[in-house]
């Protein structure tokens, strides 16, 4: 396999914020957030040519992302440039100082417009499952969920992710019959769209690491999806 090529100015269309200290990214879906060892394209990257090529920056650049979504998943990704940065988001993260939006597209209609789930959640070969919270490996799951409109058979689902476990939004809406449309893996009937799902972070809100002031980053939908063009 030859080597990747990123172009710079590709990225363009995607970038949502940009400073000396984070850079904020709509991930197309089908692209990886990093390098998983299998020699595929990914995002950090991708975004790391971007800020050597505009930030006109020789050698090594440092960047790295302080959370990921999944391949199959659309959104919001932020970047720290600076370890200064990255260890202050960390933090944030860990301490639920942030909040993650997310929509989704899902199979079926709500039973109540509106929920919290919570479930314990497990998983081993790339999939995770509902378990008990006794069981090894059990992780507390908290999302909540409000339901946007309907557009036929698909509801279009606001979530708000208290949590971040593997697959949590994509398990726990399976478990209550309303699996993510593309979302084969977990039940969904409507096929998956160039490999992606209709999941899409669609909100961040931190406290910017150096200023402390807090910022929303907000992704507009990919507009290249059937899914997200008939909301």
């Amino acid at each position: 396999m030859g080597e990747i090529k990123y172009v710079a100015t590709e990225l363009n269309p995607f970038i949502l914020f940009s400073d000396n200290h984070l850079l904020a990214v709509n991930k197309p879906a089908g692209l990886l957030t990093q390098d998983s060892g299998t020699g595929l394209r990914n995002l950090e990257d991708w975004a790391r040519e971007w800020v050597r090529v505009d930030k006109n920056k020789e050698g090594n650049v440092f960047l790295n992302a302080v959370h990921r979504i999944d391949k199959a998943v659309s959104g919001c990704v932020l970047f720290a440039r600076t370890s200064k940065a990255l260890r202050r988001l960390n933090e944030d993260i860990r301490q639920r100082n942030c909040q993650k939006i997310y929509h989704a597209l899902v199979e079926g209609i709500p039973k109540t417009s509106s929920a919290e789930l919570t479930h314990w959640l497990a998983h081993e070969h790339h999939r995770a499952e509902v378990c008990k919270g006794e069981d090894q490996g059990a992780q507390r799951a908290v999302l909540r969920y409000k339901t946007l409109k309907q557009i036929r058979n698909l509801s279009l689902l606001k979530v708000d992710l208290e949590t971040g476990r593997y697959h949590q939004i994509r398990v726990q809406l399976a478990s209550i019959g309303l699996p993510i449309a593309g979302d084969e893996k977990y039940g969904a009937t409507v096929l998956s769209e160039n490999q992606g799902i209709a999941l899409h972070h669609a909100s961040l809100r931190i406290t910017h690491p150096t200023t402390r002031v807090p910022i929303t980053i907000k992704a507009p939908y990919p507009e290249s999806s059937r899914w997200w063009r008939q909301v």
